[in-house]
């Protein structure tokens, strides 16, 4: 039995389905998967409350949150330092500290791609946020986010199970590595699913003086709204490329086995195979 711990701190896009991602019709034998969310809070006090979950005995963690440098997340690896953890996140951006992460033995999968969301009372309530990240869901699972997480997760129960020693990731998922997961067939669409990332990747940079820098009531919302605005519009470019696919009857499908091997298949009556 593969046992899987995630700590959800705070929140990205991907957070929505982060644990979900290696069994997804719930059917998979072999693994345990246990969660501890701190919901949209990633402070000091709430890194610390994430211990508990270390007492599961997990055979490897994942942690994920907005911001890995963060004084939250960056508490919350001291405790779990010891133990085989893969830090997913939106950021380190400079390369050195992603090479401390890796010095300190833990891996990482930073996503430019999962956006800053316009965090600012002035703009964001709850129906807000929660169109944003339906939005970027879209875009994280049509364009190859998703899966390139859920290979990597794979990939590490399979040395779980196999009693190999673990190789935990290093990667930073931009635009361009993400496309290639995604399983595209038609170029137009593989086109389009790209032109979503990057419109992805660019929300952030909009977003941020939103959240951080401006000042002013028309500046800060006329700023955040006009990142979630291309966030919608990355996530319709996502929604297209999958059309095109469908109408071509060539979308990309990677199942898993009850016993956790990866099928796939393309067109729609076609049966799974290993």
């Amino acid at each position: 039995m593969v046992k899987i711990g995630f700590i959800k701190l705070g929140n990205l896009g991907m957070s929505q389905v982060i644990d979900l991602v290696q069994d997804e019709i719930a059917a998979r034998e072999g693994i345990s998967v246990r969660v501890f969310g701190t919901g949209p809070k990633m402070g000091k006090d709430e890194a610390a409350s994430t211990a508990e979950l270390k007492a599961w005995g997990a055979d490897f963690y994942v942690m994920i949150s907005p911001n890995a440098s963060a004084p939250g997340p960056t508490a919350a690896r001291e405790i779990y330092k010891d133990v085989p953890c893969i830090v997913i996140s939106d950021g380190p951006a400079k390369k050195e500290d992603r090479e401390a992460l890796k010095e300190a033995g833990f891996g990482y999968i930073i996503m430019t791609v999962d956006p800053l969301i316009g965090a600012k009372t002035e703009f964001l309530d709850a129906v807000e946020m929660a169109s944003f990240n339906s939005d970027a869901m879209k875009v994280l699972s049509t364009c190859g986010v998703v899966r390139l997480i859920q290979e990597e997760l794979d990939k590490v129960a399979s040395m779980v199970d196999e009693g190999k020693e673990l190789e935990l990731p290093n990667i930073v998922a931009k635009p361009d590595k993400c496309i290639e997961r995604a399983g595209f067939n038609n170029p137009y669409a593989k086109a389009k699913a790209l032109a979503s990332l990057h419109m992805a990747d660019m929300v952030a940079k909009i977003n941020f003086p939103a959240c951080f820098m401006l000042k002013e009531i028309e500046q800060v919302t006329l700023t955040a709204a006009a990142g979630h605005e291309m966030m919608r519009a990355a996530a319709q470019l996502a929604i297209e490329a999958r059309e095109i696919e469908k109408a071509n009857d060539s979308v990309f499908r990677q199942p898993h086995s009850k016993k956790g091997k990866l099928m796939t298949k393309t067109s729609l009556y076609e049966k799974p195979q290993q």
